[in-house]
């Protein structure tokens, strides 16, 4: 594991190591034992959406969150407010001690997917597998304000299909991005 970049200006570092120059948005990331480095496809794709897009004063959810990579990311990049969902206790505490290490812990709220009530995020991410993210379609709808951007990832190109059309009654324009065989 070593400083991976994303886009232009957001790079991944892990702890005891020198962020590069040119970063403008470091995330300092140890995933412990949750999923989430950057390194799988799907997680690049999501990262490199997060360097175009500004996030100042937004709300953002995270449903899947893993290590917190995008939480966090969002958090450093000015989201106001992070909720970070993941049915697997040891994805929260790594997203904790993630967001501590980055020094946004103020800003992120760790839920388990009970805990979780939908509210009107402006950017809903989820990087989870096509089958979750089907069944996942009308909570992830409900949580989303009206104008708001949804970002769905773990998806194989096979499967695509099947997701877009759990969401198209309420997007019914998606636009997709491609990498390795994983769509964005």
């Amino acid at each position: 594991f070593k400083p991976m970049q994303f886009g232009r200006n957001l790079w991944i570092v892990p702890g005891g190591l020198e962020a590069p120059v040119p970063a403008l948005h470091v995330l300092r990331l140890d995933p412990g034992l949750a999923f989430g480095t950057g390194t799988h496809p799907t997680t690049r794709l999501c990262l490199e959406w997060m360097d175009g897009h500004e996030f100042n004063g937004e709300t953002v959810l995270d449903y899947g969150c893993g290590s917190g990579v995008l939480g966090i990311t969002a958090a450093i990049k000015g989201a106001t407010t992070v909720i970070c969902v993941d049915n697997d206790p040891q994805a929260l505490t790594a997203t904790r001690d993630n967001a501590q290490r980055n020094a946004v812990a103020d800003t992120i709220a760790c839920l388990a997917p009970e805990q979780f009530e939908p509210r009107a995020a402006d950017v809903v991410m989820a990087n989870i597998l096509a089958g979750p993210l089907v069944e996942l379609a009308p909570r992830l709808n409900a949580a989303l304000r009206q104008g708001g951007s949804l970002v769905l990832s773990g998806i194989l190109e096979g499967q695509a299909q099947e997701v877009e059309n759990a969401y198209a009654g309420a997007f019914p324009e998606l636009e997709k991005k491609i990498m390795d065989g994983w769509v964005l």
